[in-house]
């Protein structure tokens, strides 16, 4: 059987599934970090995305609420000429937000990026860092007009079908469930950046919403085939690749886990001069997600950046970050 894809070519219900996860209802207090991004950035906002485990939150003053910023240009949506820079070299610059609430203070971290490297990640981009995110459920808070709307639906769609057709050759060719599907393009995912994940995550994340991922799944069908078709409800048959794909698929998957922790080494530098607190927030989610306590000593706060990688290191060696 053929092994090729056809990804140019979008279904309009796998567009339509997108529009009603994006237009889903969020929590009111959402509202109070829309307006703050929309006063920062002005004329040059594009669109305000929320997407993360905020999407299953009750208490938002748990955590960290994760929001992408799409913005139209780089020097207009910055008064700093090295921030825009930075921005355009190795989308997205990462900063730190907190507003008051009534049940205390909420904090975000967003993500700032241009709608067209959005749209490239999406697409093009060989590693998976959009792409990944952005095939899970996500909320679109805010558009500048119907355009950048649709441009985003399509980025989204993208983003689904390029995870989904890169995850396939990896798997047993023959029956699956969706379960399987996912679980093991996210935890691919995963092993291509450096992240602190339990065992389990992946499992876990698909399980809170699998009729989310199940619609989009089936929308995506007609785009995968060959490669992929549907069954019955949430079991696919997964056709066939030949071995040189499959070899290639593998060899594709070490190389983004290379690659990924090479860009992660690089934004995680990056944050230091964009993201206040960075530190904290990492030491905060690494004992969140592993148990494991990460000492933030006084070299590390006057050296971030080299003293950083030696902590890196040991978390690699011990298993923490993967």
């Amino acid at each position: 059987m053929g092994d090729s894809v056809d990804l140019q070519s979008i279904p309009d219900l796998l567009i339509q599934k997108i529009a009603i996860q994006d237009a889903q209802p969020v929590h009111p207090l959402f509202q109070g970090f829309t307006d703050a991004l929309r006063q920062r950035f002005g004329e040059a906002l594009d669109a305000i995305v929320l997407y993360g485990s905020c999407l299953h939150t009750s208490d938002l003053t748990e955590g960290i609420v994760d929001f992408y910023v799409l913005i139209s240009d780089y020097q207009l949506a910055y008064s700093d000429h090295l921030l825009a820079y930075l921005n355009a070299w190795l989308p997205p610059n990462v900063f730190y937000l907190e507003i008051p609430a009534s049940t205390g203070v909420m904090r975000a971290k967003y993500a700032v990026i241009s709608t067209a490297d959005f749209e490239r990640g999406a697409r093009h981009w060989f590693h998976p860092y959009i792409w990944a995110r952005f095939s899970q459920p996500a909320r679109l808070l805010y558009t500048r007009d119907d355009q950048i709307q649709k441009r985003i639906y399509r980025a989204q769609a993208h983003a689904i079908l390029k995870f989904i057709s890169s995850t396939l050759p990896v798997l047993e060719s023959g029956s699956s469930n969706l379960e399987t599907i996912w679980t093991s393009g996210l935890m691919l995912t995963y092993a291509a950046e450096l992240r602190a994940e339990r065992k389990g995550r992946a499992q876990h994340l698909v399980q809170l919403d699998p009729e989310f991922y199940n619609q989009l799944t089936v929308a995506a069908v007609p785009a995968l085939s060959p490669l992929l078709s549907l069954q019955t409800d949430e079991q696919y048959h997964i056709g066939a690749v030949t071995s040189l794909k499959k070899l290639s698929t593998r060899i594709q998957w070490r190389l983004r886990r290379w690659q990924g922790r090479v860009l992660s080494i690089l934004r995680l530098s990056k944050a230091t001069i964009t993201f206040r607190d960075c530190l904290d927030y990492a030491a905060w989610k690494i004992e969140r997600h592993t148990g494991i306590k990460v000492e933030i000593t006084p070299m590390l706060r006057r050296h971030p950046i080299l003293w950083g990688y030696k902590v890196m290191w040991q978390l690699l060696r011990r298993g923490v970050l993967r």
